[in-house]
């Protein structure tokens, strides 16, 4: 019994070396919080969209995202109905300023013509309860030019401004960079719009046309950022429009949250 003892040794130790060492990427990368959450999927066209949380390797939420199917651009209603698509935020990881998100779908787009008039999808991060935007009412689109709805000036970035006609109940009114690229040479393609509410911040939303979506684009572009905000948190200094060839899905993301 000893001598087997004796031998078997060498390999107990050579076959403890090699755990060792297959371990010890595991060990050394066991701090890393980096982590993706998903929202619970919701049917969205003929595919599904969830939202999505990114952390970084300290566990800090960098970015928020709708990731969709290709197949949701398939099967679209008409200019007859304009459905709204809910989806809430993920049930676990970190908590961001964004409490839900909705995907407006414009079939004929929307005012002002020959800029947003083409089939394109809104899609609002909301930074107040939904309970808060349902509540939203208004007497006339040209309530976004009434003093009660312009914000201060901190809250809104350089160059925004907030114009008649864009007041939209259970929404808000909203923001435009007239300085944007699809006010100076169209077609639209992409773009960023701040939304508020008596006076304070209550969504960020990218607009993006389906044409531009079908070229399964990647691309990504800075967010003007005001010089303040009406809640505190991590807001988006970048935001990304992209199609994932492995997963045949979209991504509408905002970026480098800080």
């Amino acid at each position: 019994m000893k001598t087997m003892q004796a031998s078997a040794r060498p390999a107990a130790q050579a076959w403890l070396a090699v755990v060792v060492m297959a371990a010890s990427p595991l060990l050394a990368s066991a701090g890393d919080l980096s982590a993706t959450y998903r929202g619970k999927p919701v049917p969205f066209g003929q595919g599904q969209a969830h939202t999505e949380v990114r952390t970084d390797a300290a566990g800090k939420a960098v970015a928020v995202s709708i990731v969709f199917s290709e197949q949701a651009l398939a099967g679209l209603p008409g200019a007859t109905m304009a459905p709204a698509y809910l989806l809430r935020m993920p049930a676990k990881g970190p908590r961001t300023v964004v409490d839900h998100v909705v995907i407006n779908w414009e079939a004929v787009g929307h005012p002002p013509p020959k800029v947003y008039d083409v089939p394109h999808f809104d899609f609002h991060f909301y930074l107040v309860k939904r309970a808060e935007t349902m509540k939203v009412h208004f007497n006339s689109d040209a309530e976004s030019a009434d003093p009660s709805q312009q914000p201060p000036t901190e809250l809104l970035p350089a160059g925004y401004i907030l114009p008649p006609g864009t007041a939209v109940p259970k929404m808000g009114v909203h923001a435009i960079n007239p300085q944007a690229a699809e006010f100076q040479q169209p077609p639209f393609t992409a773009t960023l719009i701040y939304g508020y509410h008596n006076k304070k911040q209550t969504f960020i939303e990218p607009m993006v046309s389906l044409a531009f979506l079908q070229s399964k684009p990647v691309f990504s572009a800075p967010v003007a950022r005001p010089a303040r905000y009406s809640k505190s948190g991590s807001y988006p200094a970048g935001y990304r429009v992209s199609y994932r060839p492995d997963s045949q899905s979209y991504e509408v993301a905002l970026t480098e949250l800080q």
